[in-house]
């Protein structure tokens, strides 16, 4: 009771934003792809993630009840930064309050709507309630940080036989004023979601953030992007399971490759030709057509 109070007490401060449905695009928040926020393991994580680079320095922090936020969890975010930058962009007004029903964000992430996709899904809700964050990014001065949760509060509406309608939920300011700003928010493929792998999940965003659609492509020292990922395996480990992915090839738009200079293997990405059958396909949620002949 005393926790429905204390949701009540924030709510009244903002204006409930609805959602505007299933049907658009993927959007994912640029300094979430870019830098260490989350677990890219399955198994509960409460070992932080401290890293430091030049003025950027992330601690995220997990409680031993729920752990770390996961890679999958953050699918809960690429859903709220896509609502909030389609209404802004068809002119309504959006809120850190948010409304939605479990069937909404789960379909929308491609997961089941079954009894166990909404378990996983409340499960998900409470590791970014309890995770915490202390970052230097958007903050002016080097040694200031901002603290928060990735959601501030949430609660889940039921009917008289404990059915879930609905969730409500509370983004802190740190992540809704990123999405609000264009140059933050990049669309992504909705194959992403199909990705089983936290690495592969992880690969795809930061080469989606720094490849676009450049021609030219990208690279990056494997040693660098082991720093960059937040992952609790050792390097070794790590550079073996990257050159998995590139002979499996599982990002969609991109190619990767591995090169090596001056002793130092580098992974290299370049976008594919986009086919526009395919990229229609992709919008739908369905994978492409696998061409014969």
């Amino acid at each position: 009771m005393r926790a429905r109070r204390t949701f009540a007490r924030a709510a009244e401060q903002l204006d409930l934003f609805v959602g505007v449905g299933g049907d658009i695009a993927a959007r994912d928040a640029q300094d979430l792809m870019a830098w260490p926020f989350f677990s890219l393991a399955k198994s509960k994580r409460v070992k932080p993630i401290d890293f430091r680079m030049g003025a950027v320095s992330i601690l995220v922090e997990a409680t031993a009840e729920h752990g770390m936020a996961t890679i999958w969890d953050a699918d809960v975010l690429i859903w709220v930064a896509s609502q909030i930058v389609e209404a802004r962009d068809g002119g309504r007004p959006t809120s850190r309050l948010i409304a939605a029903t479990p069937h909404e964000i789960l379909a929308f992430t491609g997961r089941g709507t079954g009894k166990a996709g909404y378990e996983r899904l409340r499960a998900a809700l409470d590791r970014l309630q309890s995770t915490s964050i202390a970052t230097s990014i958007r903050q002016c001065g080097a040694r200031r940080r901002h603290r928060f949760s990735w959601i501030n509060e949430w609660r889940e509406r039921l009917d008289e036989d404990g059915r879930a309608l609905g969730i409500e939920m509370i983004v802190p300011d740190w992540f809704y004023e990123g999405v609000l700003d264009r140059a933050l928010v990049l669309t992504i493929d909705p194959a992403y979601f199909l990705l089983t792998g936290g690495l592969e999940r992880w690969l795809y965003r930061i080469v989606r953030k720094h490849g676009g659609r450049q021609k030219g492509g990208w690279s990056f020292d494997i040693a660098h992007l082991h720093l960059k990922s937040g992952a609790l395996s050792p390097l070794k480990r790590f550079a073996f399971d990257i050159r998995e992915i590139v002979r499996r090839q599982p990002l969609p738009g991109y190619r990767l490759a591995l090169d090596h200079e001056l002793g130092r293997e580098r992974l290299t990405f370049t976008p594919l030709p986009v086919d526009p059958f395919d990229a229609a396909m992709r919008r739908i949620g369905m994978a492409p057509v696998e061409k014969c002949g």
